[in-house]
């Protein structure tokens, strides 16, 4: 839940389209609309010349190799070096991807995911936030594949460039891309869930839909951060500063009016935690827990919108949350 209306969170991505110079662009995260963006070449598996591969293999930095002396043959290239054998990435999925590229115009090694301060890019397949070389390249593929991208201008940064990688306007930019994870946006926890105490809200699980969550009858709401873990969850614990893939349901405490769920805006969300980005009810509630956990927080109003109100949600409201997490990275 951000501090203002909605869970939407718009992510600093070092591989995002190039933005416009409006004040609202100082993350590049948006494409441009200033001017109609360039037409994307339709992908093709191969296309002479070829990049070469060496070093480690999928899950570890590659070493790129471009032909010497030759230019590129100007096709959108995705080629499978690869194949997953986990799920199939649709659009709109939630994807983790870790990349080593290469500028192949100047023969300069760009910042790679597997550098000591990289990270993997985490980004919905399909929806333009990324160069379409990552955008649309991992769609039809499989998790666990590892792709070989040759990207014209026009799939990569195209006339404007990229002055945060060093990519010149015009360069054509290799990407060797391994897909670590995707999440349908309906993705949700399952298994046995334990209920908090008689004294804090029951949960009712309702599959591919908001939660039920009922607020115990004649309870003066918690002045402290109420926190339940309701399924444990095995994967890596969350950090502050990691974005997390969340379902959520929320609900007013005075009178059990659900306000807000991820459900209501398309499936599963992406939050920044620890950074203030969101309310500090949540900051405090889930740096710590698990991956795979479904946990419930209520949240006093000195941690969610102390005295202003939020839309549907009155001033001075004592926050029930009921968030899995699906993904952290």
């Amino acid at each position: 839940m951000r501090r203002t209306a909605g869970l939407l969170l718009t992510l600093p991505l070092l591989l995002a389209v190039a933005c416009s110079s409006s004040p609202k662009a100082a993350g590049p995260a948006t494409p441009s609309t200033a001017s109609a963006a360039p037409t994307v070449p339709a992908p093709v598996s191969e296309a002479s010349p070829m990049p070469t591969l060496s070093g480690g293999g999928f899950g570890s930095k590659a070493t790129i190799t471009i032909p010497e002396g030759q230019q590129p043959s100007g096709q959108f290239v995705v080629n499978t070096v690869i194949d997953g054998e986990r799920s199939t990435v649709n659009k709109g999925d939630w994807v983790t991807v870790n990349y080593t590229a290469k500028d192949w115009t100047t023969g300069k090694d760009l910042p790679s995911s597997y550098d000591p301060n990289g990270k993997p890019q985490l980004y919905q397949a399909g929806s333009g936030q990324l160069v379409p070389a990552l955008d649309q390249s991992v769609i039809g593929k499989k998790v666990g594949s590892r792709l070989l991208v040759v990207a014209p201008p026009a799939a990569a940064f195209g006339e404007q460039g990229s002055g945060q990688l060093g990519v010149n306007k015009g360069d054509t930019v290799v990407f060797v891309l391994d897909i670590m994870e995707s999440l349908p946006q309906d993705s949700t926890l399952t298994g046995n869930m334990t209920q908090p105490a008689a004294t804090l809200p029951q949960v009712k699980d309702n599959g591919k839909a908001p939660v039920t969550i009922t607020i115990p009858t004649g309870q003066a709401p918690p002045t402290d951060l109420q926190q339940a873990v309701l399924i444990k969850g095995e994967g890596k614990q969350v950090k502050s500063g990691q974005t997390l893939v969340v379902q959520y349901t929320g609900v007013l405490w005075s009178n059990g009016q659900q306000f807000d769920a991820s459900w209501t805006h398309g499936g599963a969300q992406a939050v920044q935690i620890g950074t203030g980005s969101v309310i500090e009810g949540w900051d405090k509630g889930l740096v710590g827990q698990n991956v795979g956990s479904r946990v419930l927080l209520v949240v006093p109003p000195a941690l969610g919108y102390k005295d202003q109100a939020q839309g549907a949600v009155p001033a001075n409201s004592t926050l029930v949350f009921v968030i899995d997490i699906l993904e952290a990275v």
